[in-house]
């Protein structure tokens, strides 16, 4: 019954998105798309750290490295969950939110974070371009059949958090890993892909490389009637660097961890199998869950596993952590 019931969470899942897109697709750009993913632009090799201004001790905020056309996405907004007063010396893991999870980011990551605290690690969040209070009003759905936009904002995603590893390797801590689920992942691999300053990184359920999965599996039937032409569309886009396996990681693979759903209907078990194969097979766990559970936090005690692997590469000075960690 742990099949059928997984893929019934992802599938009930999917008609809820499909609620909020739109039935007619908007323009696709898809040739203005493929030709910035394969420029130089698209991460460029320099990056500065972030101007970060912060209202308490909990909330901050810094202008994007790559601004655009819209005034609230034109801010990065976060949280630091500081692990003690001395937290400079500590390392830091950045928690990295999937597509419109804003349950994680308000409810399940501050948890998290600060049962990562008592265990003596940092803990920060971002939003994501074109996330929460960072998506313009008139922009719907944030244009997921814009294909530029979405590489735009996949670039501005990886830009802004090399400029908060920057800021927080320049604060003095030791070292940064990312922790991101399904479109987080993906933006976590990408980050990995072009910055060897990332300690470590862990890539649950990773957006590897576009597929129509909303096509196939919607209900709506202008939904469905698209998936002839978004397949064709997906095909060219993996031919750019937005697919994980046609790149390669800037830092080592036992710095690595791939978390794969086995019963995921969103991101298939297969294209994380290709990304490990791809990337000289790191660490890679495969859960009997499906992609709703293991990105929305539904995997007993996964917090506390990932840190038991995360530690050791973050702080060699970490093995020695006395916390109860079957409370994380």
């Amino acid at each position: 019954m742990i099949a059928p019931l997984e893929k019934l969470i992802d599938w009930a899942a999917i008609q809820v998105m499909t609620l909020m897109t739109p039935a007619n697709a908007s323009k696709p750009r898809l040739e203005e798309a493929i030709q910035f993913l394969n420029g130089a632009d698209f991460v460029p090799a320099d990056s500065q750290p972030a101007q970060v201004d912060f209202n308490g001790s909990l909330h901050f905020r810094f202008p994007t490295p790559r601004p655009c056309n819209f005034a609230e996405n034109n801010f990065v907004h976060g949280r630091l969950y500081r692990c003690g007063e001395r937290w400079q010396e500590r390392p830091v893991i950045i928690l990295l939110p999937g597509f419109n999870d804003s349950a994680s980011y308000q409810l399940r990551f501050p948890l998290v974070a600060r049962r990562y605290n008592r265990a003596g690690f940092n803990a920060a969040t971002l939003v994501p371009p074109y996330h929460f209070q960072r998506r313009p009003s008139g922009l719907a759905a944030f244009g997921v059949e814009d294909y530029l936009l979405a590489a735009e904002r996949t670039a501005q995603a990886i830009a802004e958090i090399r400029a908060l590893i920057g800021w927080l390797l320049a604060e003095g801590c030791p070292g940064v890993a990312l922790w991101g689920y399904s479109a987080g992942a993906g933006d976590a691999g990408l980050t990995a892909c072009h910055d060897a300053r990332v300690a470590a990184v862990v890539l649950a359920c990773p957006a590897v490389r576009f597929r129509p999965w909303l096509e196939q599996l919607a209900v709506r039937p202008h939904i469905r009637g698209r998936l002839q032409s978004t397949r064709q569309i997906c095909e060219r886009m993996n031919l750019t660097p937005m697919n994980l396996t046609m790149i390669q990681p800037a830092i080592a693979r036992e710095r690595i961890l791939l978390i794969e759903g086995v019963h995921d209907s969103i991101c298939l078990k297969e294209n994380i199998e290709d990304l490990w194969q791809a990337w000289g097979q790191p660490d890679i766990w495969r859960l009997r869950y499906g992609h709703v559970r293991i990105c929305c936090g539904g995997v007993p005690g996964l917090p506390g596993r990932v840190l038991r692997w995360l530690a050791p590469r973050l702080d060699k000075h970490a093995v020695q952590i006395t916390n109860d960690w079957s409370q994380l």
